[in-house]
């Protein structure tokens, strides 16, 4: 790959002027933060039930006494023999940010329909200490449009606040190849099963004793949270990515 080249002085010169951008996305992240934290709260009336360490529990619990919380919705079915690889890159990242969130009156616990047991040992398996509840029995991610049934999916879901064409969809490929078979394989699924599951964040707050929706974000929108593309887009080649390369960081070197 070639690539400009050029003298200090010229790159300073590139360097000021894509810092002027930079301080531009910044102060528009500012605004579109803002505008987030402006949404209106919107009461929740079922009774969500969880199993968590602590047996089951009501989705107060996960605040464990705090006024906010945090769920990131994992995609890992009751079908799953491990975690999706996508979701798992992003929760790598998870395990040093909670003490902050939890000092800072916000509670986080990730959300899944698998069945605790198989959650426990795949976060042993990946060293994890951050809560993760399971929500099988529960409406919980079909409400927060995370999860939809067979016939949702035949007849074309909606999710990330858009509408999909009837299954395959755009990430089933034909033949069982692609990105989301490869992907569907390392969780012990076929596509379908795989992707009935998404991904997702959605928040919550607690004031005087109800509990509010208050955000929910999917797909690209989970961009922030996901840690390692935030250092690939300030190295030099960037994404550089033609397909799916990122694995369960116990399955790098493993063939």
């Amino acid at each position: 790959m070639e690539h400009t080249t050029g003298s200090r002085a010229e790159w300073l010169a590139a360097r000021l002027e894509l810092l002027e951008q930079e301080k531009e996305l910044t102060r528009r992240s500012d605004e579109v933060a803002e505008r987030r934290q402006q949404l209106p709260w919107v009461k929740i009336d079922k009774d969500y039930r969880l199993e968590t360490e602590a047996g089951t529990v009501p989705l107060s619990a996960l605040f464990k006494g705090r006024s906010q919380l945090l769920v990131y919705h994992f995609m890992f079915g009751p079908d799953y023999t491990a975690g999706c690889p996508s979701c798992s890159a992003i929760a790598d990242g998870f395990n040093g940010v909670v003490v902050h969130l939890e000092n800072h009156d916000v509670a986080f616990s990730a959300v899944s329909r698998g069945p605790l047991a198989k959650l426990q040992e795949f976060k042993r398996r990946m060293g994890w200490t951050f809560d993760w509840a399971s929500s099988a029995g529960s409406d919980f991610n079909h409400d927060f449009n995370v999860w939809f049934t067979p016939e949702e999916q035949r007849d074309g879901i909606e999710y990330n606040y858009r509408r999909e064409p009837p299954m395959p969809g755009p990430l089933a490929a034909r033949g069982g190849e692609g990105p989301a078979a490869q992907v569907a394989s390392a969780t012990g699924t076929d596509v379908a099963t795989f992707i009935r599951e998404r991904p997702g964040l959605s928040a919550f707050v607690m004031q005087d004793g109800a509990i509010y929706h208050t955000y929910s974000s999917y797909a690209r929108g989970l961009d922030g949270v996901w840690g390692m593309y935030q250092w690939l887009d300030r190295a030099p080649l960037g994404r550089n990515e033609t397909g799916i390369w990122w694995r369960h960081h116990d399955k790098y070197g493993v063939s």
